[in-house]
């Protein structure tokens, strides 16, 4: 077998052993030290030391220069080096200090207020309690970036309330796993920092880019939201007043005061000093992480136990994020050395494709991994198999990534393996069935499509920001 032929067979292993439930972490490390051994091993080197060893058999010398060959091979060093670049690389840096801050703004009590709150003050708008939940979710969907505590935490918060509120099981399900997934999208987003960190797109033109397009689709959200309200008033009936109590307008003032303003200023001071430059994604994650210990003490919420599992759960997190550059890394190397992007890009290549069918190639193929593994694995190890690719298309990388980020939301929503509808299903009471929320979901899954198509169509909504700040 050729090298190249070799390097599809690497692949094709490595995605059967993920199907199998191999760690994909260790199985990317594992992989690209075997296949690197056999990459870089130099078979004429070792055949002289063997030689020399034949011929003196009693040689101490001989045989350990026979051994040192064994073990003397570059894809020791070349593992040794992409963990260090990994540990050192100044843009993973902000991935420990954003989750921090989401565990602890999770851990503070505050997403409780804000609700509350927020359901107060839309009392009056058609379908208010389904607003108030997704304007909820997409805040602290932003302020954490991990969809699995957003849409458990909604679901324990916001779900009860709707389904006392008698609205439709399957569209109050809908709503709450649909607002789970935004932080992954709306900046400061996790994703986008791995993104950038994979694809060396400047992180601060990815947040520029990607806060419109975020924004367009929260609105498309709201609009359904609405629309359906005033269409099916019995999927969201008007709350009575024993369920949203009325509240004089200072009061109101009063409690969003202290209950939207802090967690709004706090996401928008993390984020306005990346956009203009105030800080670097470093400095802005480390200021987020301290005003999200500040709020959580000026709540009375901050205790040792809760910030002990913060810590830990950050700890854990970004570990498993670091550990998957190293081993993609490390076998994005060895594929790159075997010649397997060559042969993808000459594959690809030798379709003569345009742009447009090589995006929805790409974006399918994503859609489709986002069944079976997670966005973390997707961005690290199978986007940079199609970054190559882009200047044969003419295609931005920064809109490319926003694309994909967007296509990452199906992941979470699209049955059967739609995780965000397994985490509220997992603290949903009995009668809210598994079938009823992929059915709520539905309707959000197309409205994400149809995002994708307006930023096909309206490509100025991803780089307007980034042109009107950066040039």
């Amino acid at each position: 077998m050729t090298d190249p032929q070799i390097a599809l067979v690497m692949l094709g292993l490595f995605i059967c052993f993920v199907f199998l439930g191999f760690p994909i972490a260790f199985t990317l490390m594992a992989m690209g030290m075997g296949f690197g051994y056999y990459a870089y091993f130099d078979a004429r080197r070792m055949w002289r030391a063997f030689n020399r060893l034949e011929e003196d058999v009693g040689s101490i010398e001989q045989a350990s220069s026979w051994l040192g060959g064994l073990f003397n091979n570059r894809i020791f060093d070349l593992f040794v080096n992409q963990t260090y670049t990994v540990m050192s690389n100044e843009v993973l840096t902000a991935v420990p200090l954003f989750l921090f801050m989401g565990y602890v703004v999770e851990r503070a009590n505050i997403v409780s207020r804000l609700f509350s709150t927020l359901n107060i003050a839309a009392r009056n708008v058609p379908g208010s309690m389904g607003v108030a939940a997704l304007i909820t979710c997409a805040l602290f969907a932003t302020a954490t970036g991990i969809v699995g505590a957003v849409v458990t935490l909604m679901g324990l918060l916001a779900l009860p309330a709707m389904l006392k509120a008698r609205y439709n099981p399957s569209f109050a399900a809908g709503i709450i796993c649909a607002g789970g997934t935004l932080g992954i999208l709306i900046p400061p987003s996790i994703m986008l920092i791995v993104y950038a960190a994979s694809s060396g797109v400047s992180i601060v033109r990815l947040y520029a880019g990607a806060l419109l397009p975020g924004l367009t689709l929260v609105g498309l959200y709201l609009v359904y939201i609405v629309g359906r309200a005033l269409m099916q008033p019995s999927a969201a009936p008007k709350p009575t007043l024993e369920e949203v109590p009325h509240v004089p307008a200072g009061k109101l003032a009063w409690m969003l005061l202290t209950s939207f303003l802090p967690l709004a200023i706090l996401i928008m001071s993390v984020l306005g000093s990346i956009l203009f430059g105030l800080a670097t994604p470093t400095e802005a994650a480390a200021i987020g992480a301290l005003g999200g210990m500040l709020l959580a003490v000026i709540y009375r919420a901050m205790t040792f136990q809760r910030l002990r599992e913060s810590v830990y759960l950050t700890v854990r997190t970004a570990a498993m994020v670091c550990w998957l550059f190293v081993g993609s890394y490390t076998f994005s190397s060895v594929f790159s050395y075997l010649g397997g992007e060559h042969v993808i890009a000459d594959f690809v290549g030798g379709l003569d494709l345009t742009p447009l069918q090589f995006l929805l190639m790409a974006q399918l193929i994503i859609f489709l991994l986002g069944w079976p593994l997670e966005w973390s694995e997707i961005i690290i190890i199978f986007v940079p198999i199609f970054l190559p690719l882009l200047p044969l298309f003419n295609i931005d990388p920064l809109f490319f990534g926003i694309l994909v980020a967007l296509n990452l939301q199906t992941s979470f929503l699209t049955p059967p393996m739609a995780m965000s509808a397994y985490y509220l299903k997992g603290i949903a009471p009995p009668e809210v069935q598994l079938t009823m929320i992929f059915k709520g979901v539905l309707p959000f899954l197309f409205l994400v499509i149809v995002a994708m198509v307006l930023l096909y169509n309206f490509p100025n909504i991803v780089f307007y920001l980034p042109e009107k700040f950066y040039g």
